[in-house]
Order: C-alpha cells, then structure tokens, then sequence
C-alpha cells in the first residue's frame, strides 16, 4: 500500500515538474525567438535553445518547490493578489542575481576577479541582455503564480479543461 501510494505521489512530482518545465520552456522559447529574430536583422548569429531547456527546467523545480513556502501569516491576512505580487517580485529578483552572478562568473577572469567582475556587468553592454531576460522571465513567472493561485482555488475541479471549455460548460 505505501508502494503505490509512494508511486502515485512520486508520478505526481514528475507529472507536475514535466508540465511546468513545458510552461516554462514555452515562455523561454519565445524569448530565444524574439532574440534571434531581433539579431538576425544584425546578422549576429544567436543560438540558446538548450539553454532556454535547461533554465526551464531549473526555473520549474525551482518554482514548485517555493511554492510550498509560506510567506508569513501577513501575507496570508491580505487579498491573493499580494502573495502574488510578492512571489513574483521574489522569483525575479531571484532570476536576476542568479543571472547577473552568471554573466560576472563568465568574465571574472577577464576583469580580474569576481568583485571587478560584477562591476564590469553593470558596465558591459551585455547588461541590455540580462535584464531582457529578467523582464520575459518575470513575465512568466507572473502568469505561472496567477495560475497557481488559480489552480489552488478550483481545488476539485481541474483548470487545464477548464480553459479547454466553453464558458456555458464551466458552470
């Protein structure tokens, strides 16, 4: 009995980080998209679609799991829009540390440190890039909390079929 209730949950996580992975990927390859077409005007060549995979991925497991996270019983005091305005300010300030570290750990050695380094970001015009890629990420992240809470408030009723119906059917 615990077996199956183990591989029940355990199908669960996988069904759960698949399809938030697939949400993500979707938002990030349109990034990429977007990138690359704007780039293709300068004939710069420009490929991230395995990165855009990868960052789905942490981004989804990421997100999953600070979602179990409790804010404070603030939070929980206040209208659901707060908690996710918060989450979502959090999320992306999250994604930008993590890639501006990323963009100063790829040039420390060239700008003589990792200090000189995150210095050089902030001056480098790669920093167009980065916060680009904060602004669609936390657009993303934006819609993936409103569905959350969504997700949570239907509770028995799923929401995928939910958007799938027509609205006389929802009722």
């Amino acid at each position: 009995m615990r077996l199956r209730r183990w591989g029940q949950s355990l199908k669960k996580e996988i069904e759960a980080v698949a399809l938030t992975t697939l949400y993500f990927l979707v938002w990030l390859g349109a990034l990429v998209l977007l990138k690359k077409l704007i780039l293709d005007e300068y004939h710069i060549e420009f490929r991230g679609l395995a990165v855009a995979l990868l960052g789905a991925l942490v981004i989804a497991k990421v997100v999953l799991v600070l979602e179990y996270v409790p804010l404070g019983r603030w939070i929980s005091r206040h209208a659901v829009l707060v908690d996710i305005v918060l989450r979502t300010l959090l999320y992306t300030l999250g994604v930008a540390m993590v890639l501006l570290l990323e963009k100063a750990f790829e040039v420390r050695h060239e700008a003589g440190g990792f200090g000189a380094a995150l210095v050089h970001v902030f001056d480098h015009r790669d920093t167009a890039h980065v916060w680009a890629n904060v602004i669609g990420v936390g657009g993303a992240l934006l819609v993936f909390n409103v569905l959350s809470v969504l997700r949570r408030q239907v509770a028995g009723r799923k929401l995928i079929p939910f958007f799938l119906k027509p609205p006389g059917e929802n009722q």
